[in-house]
């Protein structure tokens, strides 16, 4: 059974191993398969600047086993988006306590196009937006294909484009602000065969938020 564990800077020493299988997943994601030339290391991991204290990690961990993660960034310091892609933004962003940017979302390709429900990446999306809940986001922004645009609508989200779709080699991507709120999370799970709140918060404080503990459809 996959589970997803939210990892902080002051709970990173209980997931030494899972943080570096984390990376190297990422680094056969990002730029094994994908190309992301940019981010080649010599030690095979997908580690970069904003990979610092602030951030929350995500991470899918089967049998011991990480095949899958995601990574949340606080809108009030250095971004991908306002330190690598400021063009994706037709208006500087501003920071906000209530947003957090969502990056490297990456699922093991193994782990990929199975009929389990749900999937890896559904879990991790639905936990995505649990962990938004508990943190008290009111919007959370990520840069993402431009077809998933229709997808998201589906799923209850919505979402406000920053600027304009642009091609990364060949595929077209476009930066989005997406909506908070736990009739969203609760659509989300609905829709995506997730029965309720699953995030484990091993060794860091859980906020003291409540959803409900069984989405009606679902289970």
């Amino acid at each position: 059974m996959t589970e997803v564990h939210v990892v902080r800077h002051d709970n990173s020493d209980r997931y030494r191993r899972e943080l570096e299988q984390y990376f190297r997943g990422r680094y056969d994601v990002f730029v094994r398969e994908r190309g992301w030339k940019e981010l080649e290391r010599p030690d095979g991991r997908d580690i970069d600047q904003f990979d610092t204290e602030e951030a929350i990690h995500l991470l899918a961990i089967d049998k011991h086993r990480v095949i899958g993660g995601l990574r949340m960034n606080p809108s009030m310091g250095p971004t991908l988006f306002t330190e690598v892609f400021p063009y994706l933004c037709l208006m500087p962003l501003v920071g906000s306590p209530d947003i957090y940017e969502t990056t490297r979302l990456w699922v093991a390709k193994d782990r990929r196009g199975q009929d389990l429900r749900p999937t890896v990446e559904t879990l991790l999306v639905a936990g995505g937006l649990e962990l938004s809940l508990a943190l008290g986001l009111k919007k959370t922004r990520v840069l993402f294909e431009t077809r998933w645009l229709s997808r998201n609508k589906k799923l209850g989200w919505t979402l406000t484009p920053l600027g304009l779709p642009h091609d990364f080699d060949g595929v077209s991507c476009i930066a989005v602000e997406k909506d908070v709120s736990e009739t969203i999370w609760i659509e989300v799970c609905r829709r995506l065969c997730v029965p309720g709140p699953i995030l484990i918060w091993n060794g860091t404080a859980r906020p003291p938020y409540r959803l409900s503990e069984l989405v009606p459809a679902v289970a």
